[in-house]
């Protein structure tokens, strides 16, 4: 098997990429049919600074800005050198910014040194070594990959925004009890609802804001907090929503409730309570490596995939292709832990639900029947 970067490239999916530009701050917004998305102009402007002409093609896996840059279309690992150079003032090389892809998905790299292009050929030999130091890291035991997370920020911001009651949140199942459990606060100046992320082992390492401004929806309900001139992102394939309040009962019990949204594992907290809580969420609808080899730090055997019902027909095509798409993750995952299906072939949710959102006993209904491929 030979690996070099356009195999790397072409590996990633617009949802993989959708959330390294989330992390780098483009603030992306996906295309219904997930062919392409939209991002801020981070390419040449400052996070925040930049309008929505920055696209992402899925079926090319190139970037087209449509305003200053030039050449106009580039790849992933270019954004990255450029967008490094903006913000950090830091000339990447090109090794450098696959590496930085390399290190944020966990890419295992094999047989690097068969890499043809003669220029880099001792780069990737260093980067497959970079690999194995990666992998030994991995297997100390209670050093799961959150160590690959190494920018965490002070709590103190959050002690100086309010928490008032959130009506939706409420009505959706989610009381003030559970809000001020997880540290759910208000930014009045982005108008926000503000959601604190903790690494495993309970360090603030993001904070992600649900905006409440209509018009700014279709760039993305949710987006890193830009506050007093800090953004507060974080990777989020690196890690689990709500691991650090789980982690033990996952451990004990050896099975976890994978969700996509925060506000699943709040209502699965509220449905159930701290005692039998197994749940996490991957902030999105891909499940990586490092947030499995996380799961499997804590000696998990059995993983249930609870996404969100993605199709409103079973047989229709965004319902093959959401089947094909949890095919996948069950091939990757399936020879290291049993991976178990929490999905609605009944028509007991609605589009988009969480098998959470209804009430506990549909919950329940849909967890018994279980898939297993």
């Amino acid at each position: 098997m030979k690996y070099d970067k356009d195999k790397i490239k072409e590996d990633l999916s617009i949802q993989q990429v959708y959330d390294l530009v989330t992390f780098l701050g483009g603030n992306p917004c996906m295309d219904k049919n997930e062919k392409f998305f939209i991002s801020e102009t981070i390419c040449h402007n400052h996070v925040g600074e930049g309008s929505h002409k920055l696209y992402y093609y899925d079926n090319t896996k190139l970037f087209r800005c449509f305003t200053e840059c030039e050449p106009s279309t580039f790849d992933i690992f270019e954004l990255v050198r450029k967008v490094k150079t903006i913000e950090e003032n830091i000339e990447l090389s090109l090794f450098e910014a696959i590496v930085f892809v390399v290190k944020f998905f966990n890419i295992q790299i094999e047989n690097a040194e068969k890499f043809e292009d003669n220029e880099m050929l001792q780069d990737w030999k260093t980067l497959n070594k970079y690999s194995k130091i990666i992998n030994e890291i991995q297997d100390i035991p209670n050093n799961p990959p959150s160590l690959l997370i190494t920018k965490f920020y002070d709590e103190k911001i959050l002690a100086h925004l309010p928490q008032p009651r959130i009506i939706p949140w409420e009505e959706d199942g989610i009381p003030y009890e559970t809000i001020k459990r997880y540290g759910i606060k208000y930014d009045p100046s982005n108008q926000c609802i503000v959601i604190p992320h903790y690494d495993i082992n309970g360090k603030l390492i993001g904070i992600r804001g649900r905006t409440l401004i209509k018009e700014e929806e279709e760039f993305g309900k949710y987006k890193p907090l830009f506050l007093n001139q800090t953004l507060y992102n974080h990777p989020l394939g690196l890690s689990l929503y709500n691991l650090n309040n789980s982690k033990n009962n996952i451990k004990e019990g050896k099975r976890a409730i994978i969700f996509e949204s925060e506000k699943s594992c709040m209502r699965y907290y509220t449905e159930f309570g701290a005692d039998a809580d197994i749940s996490c969420a991957v902030c999105g609808s891909s499940f990586t490596n490092a947030q499995a080899e996380l799961l499997m730090s804590l000696d998990v055997k059995y993983i249930d995939i609870a996404f969100d019902k993605q199709f409103e027909d079973i047989n229709s095509n965004e319902g093959k292709r959401w089947c094909n798409k949890l095919r996948e993750i069950n091939k990757k995952f399936s020879p290291f832990v049993q991976v178990e299906f929490i999905f609605d072939k009944w028509n007991l949710l609605g589009y988009k639900e969480s098998p959470i959102d209804r009430d506990k006993n549909t919950f329940l209904e849909l967890f018994n029947r279980r898939i297993i491929l």
